[in-house]
């Protein structure tokens, strides 16, 4: 929960910068069409933008070195104007001593805070993978997580009386189909159903791959039974789609069993009961394969 609110607040933190620098860039387009001197500020603004980019592929230490350099440049300059054409560049050109400097550090805080907020990611993903929460290949939670998770679902149920179901779709006649496919095919196949899986079932919806050896997806729903066969319908339509579109399965002769199972408090007592009874339920699709 801490990394999570740690990530939270880095990138709101990220946010913030980028809408800084956002703000001073508009207020350095109003300032040069309130200064007129088209020329020196089209020159002050290529450099400004030298400036940003050194600091974000560079660091901050080089883009300071390159504001400083600016700056002593703007004094040559003015002090050779002045001296040739008369006293007459206005002041309202001062503000390219301060806006390359801010403009600097705010793209230079703002990177900080995106290379912390993905190392923060890297972190919880691999302390999900360490915990064994998560899996590598499909990028989907794993049992361990949806058993933490429906024990929250479950709870939820039995204060405010909102139905839980779990629904589980395998892949038809696995075992007889990976002795007739490649590595690359079966790789092909796992990752499009982990696809359609998270493409097609709501936000609040969560989706998880419970087993490896017989590879078998769930989704945790706040629905009732048939409420989630219509998504578990919706999920095998999908799949049909992207399968007749792919060029490495399309000619193969695939589909998908589904089952689900609601929550019954009378009749179970955890997490397994639940999935171990939307599992059963797979045992009894017998629709037509496609």
């Amino acid at each position: 929960m801490n990394k999570m609110n740690d990530s939270q607040k880095t990138a709101l933190q990220a946010d913030i910068y980028l809408l800084l620098f956002l703000g001073l860039l508009t207020l350095t387009a109003i300032l040069m069409t309130a200064s007129g001197h088209l020329l020196l500020n089209t020159i002050y603004m290529g450099l400004t933008v030298a400036s940003i980019l050194i600091t974000y592929f560079w660091g901050i230490i080089p883009g300071l070195i390159e504001n400083g350099l600016f700056i002593f440049a703007q004094g040559l300059v003015m002090i050779y104007l002045n001296m040739t054409q008369g006293p007459h560049i206005p002041l309202t050109l001062t503000f390219w001593l301060i806006v390359p400097l801010g403009l600097s550090f705010f793209v230079y805080q703002m990177t900080v805070k995106q290379q912390q907020l993905q190392r923060q990611n890297q972190q919880l993903r691999s302390s999900l993978i360490e915990q064994g929460a998560f899996d590598v290949q499909t990028k989907l939670r794993t049992m361990v997580a949806m058993v933490q998770d429906a024990r929250v679902f479950i709870e939820t149920n039995r204060r405010f009386k909102l139905p839980v179901t779990v629904g589980i779709i395998r892949i038809r006649y696995y075992d007889q189909l990976k002795s007739m496919m490649s590595d690359q095919q079966i790789s092909v196949l796992l990752e499009l159903t982990s696809d359609v899986m998270t493409a097609t079932t709501r936000e609040n919806d969560i989706t998880y791959y419970l087993n490896e050896q017989v590879p078998t997806w769930g989704v945790l729903l706040f629905a009732d039974e048939a409420g989630a066969q219509i998504a578990l319908n919706r999920i095998r339509d999908a799949f049909n789609q992207k399968l007749k579109a792919s060029a490495e399965l399309g000619s193969l002769n695939i589909s998908l069993i589904s089952g689900a199972a609601q929550w019954d408090d009378s009749e179970m007592h955890d997490p397994y009961d639940l999935i171990d009874s939307a599992i059963k339920e797979t045992e009894y699709d017998v629709g037509e394969s496609n």
